[in-house]
């Protein structure tokens, strides 16, 4: 335990990964960690937006286990803004971090989207993932081109709905992972690319009956750098559709928030994280990512709060770390290996088993091969270049070596000649005037 960590509690609202994140490296610090979420069980959009044939629950109850088995306090149904308030929270805690997420999805602003038959994609894959019933048809149209719309189509497919994907730009500016887009396509979902929605054609019992929609054509680039879809005149088109799932974008909830700095509906963090003297965020709530990006903002948010609160910075800026580019990293260093590749079960199969994992697991074999491919690029391991290459006494072996470390310099012993900055194959070293 840090010396004088368990003289601060630390507040976590929202159990989603940036939050987890924030409170395993804050826990693993010895500082004492409350987490509060909304919802029934804790894990945020990996329990209630991805899927189970991505991410099995069983799977992810046990990473969270591992995380509260480190002492972090869970407490689930209570809702910021209604259960508690954020100066209840601020008076209880030291510090707090909020990773709120952004799940409630944007609508479609066109005629007919209000009413039965039309679902936001984060609202569908809640249902899918709590078992519940979704109501959705057998002709489902997906708007969107992100990862939400994918997963949304993937699990209409799986529950026997014919399924069409409509997007305003070509595939090529989709920002889902590509691979998920070509499984999606493997199990039989149709894109239509540069394609919008107009309006909904509803019957006598208010149920979607077709799709008018409209295509369009790419002009130039708008402010995110790409290129911004027109209308085609004269080029509108009708698609049967009982059913809408609309994945456009999605937004936080900020009830019981709107006192922090904030841009309409995102929070507004420094480059630490800090939207406050003592509130720092990160995850969905700052912009929209995958959840790689909101573990690693728990990560360096906890690690700029333990600086601070441990006197080492006063700002809680962690030292500059340089970057590594591939002409710091001596590939020739390591012979060649092929990665190791889980197995897929088929298209068809996938389908048909419903929720069941799409992805197999690597042997041991495969993951022992596969970590050995790493190149620890700005880390030290071991591979004792430097050692050989360099004066007696210059590098000198650590007796208890730990991963990224495991030699001493005496800069008293150097000759400046810079051959252990040319040898290293990870780009550890480096000059330094």
């Amino acid at each position: 335990e840090t010396s004088g960590a368990g003289d601060h509690w630390i507040g976590v609202v929202g159990a989603g990964p940036s939050g987890l994140s924030f409170a395993y490296q804050m826990a693993r610090r010895g500082y004492r960690v409350t987490v509060y979420d909304a919802r029934e069980k804790a894990g945020g959009m990996l329990r209630y937006g991805v899927p189970d044939y991505r991410l099995p629950q069983s799977v992810l109850d046990a990473e969270i286990a591992r995380i509260l088995d480190l002492g972090v306090e869970l407490v689930l149904d209570t809702r910021i803004g209604k259960d508690i308030s954020l100066d209840q929270l601020r008076s209880r805690h030291a510090s707090l971090y909020l990773g709120i997420g952004a799940q409630e999805g944007r609508g479609l602003r066109i005629p007919g989207a209000d009413g039965p038959g039309v679902f936001s994609g984060t609202g569908y894959l809640g249902r899918v993932n709590r078992s519940e019933p979704t109501g959705i048809g057998q002709s489902v149209i997906v708007v969107g081109g992100g990862n939400t719309a994918i997963d949304s189509a993937r699990c209409a497919r799986r529950e026997g709905a014919k399924v069409t994907i409509l997007y305003r730009r070509t595939r090529q500016e989709m920002p889902a992972v590509e691979h998920e887009i070509d499984d999606a396509l493997a199990e039989g979902v149709e894109l239509i690319e540069l394609a919008i929605p107009l309006a909904i054609v509803r019957d006598e019992a208010d149920r979607p009956r077709t799709v008018e929609a409209q295509r369009m054509q790419l002009g130039e680039p708008d402010a995110s750098g790409r290129r911004s879809p027109t209308p085609v005149d004269g080029s509108q088109f009708t698609l049967e559709a009982d059913t809408l799932i609309t994945a456009i974008s999605q937004v936080p909830v900020l009830e019981g928030l709107e006192a922090l700095d904030h841009d309409g509906d995102w929070l507004v963090a420094d480059t630490a994280g800090a939207v406050g003297d003592t509130v720092m965020a990160g995850g969905d709530a700052l912009g929209l990512g995958i959840a790689g990006n909101a573990i690693v903002q728990g990560r360096r948010a906890a690690e700029s709060l333990h600086l601070r609160l441990s006197g080492q910075s006063a700002d809680g800026a962690a030292p500059e770390r340089h970057e590594i580019g591939p002409d710091q990293v001596r590939f020739e260093s390591k012979p060649t290996s092929s990665p190791a590749h889980k197995p897929e079960m088929p298209a068809r199969e996938r389908v048909e088993m419903g929720m069941a994992e799409v992805s197999g697991n690597i042997t041991e074999r495969e993951f022992l091969a596969e970590t050995e491919r790493c190149f620890s690029c700005g880390s030290c391991f071991g591979c004792e270049q430097c050692f050989m290459y360099c004066t007696k006494g210059c590098f000198t072996r650590l007796e208890e070596p730990r991963p990224g470390m495991y030699f001493a310099l005496n800069l008293d012993e150097c000759q400046e000649c810079g051959k252990c900055v040319e040898v290293c194959p990870c780009g550890f070293l480096e000059v330094r005037s």
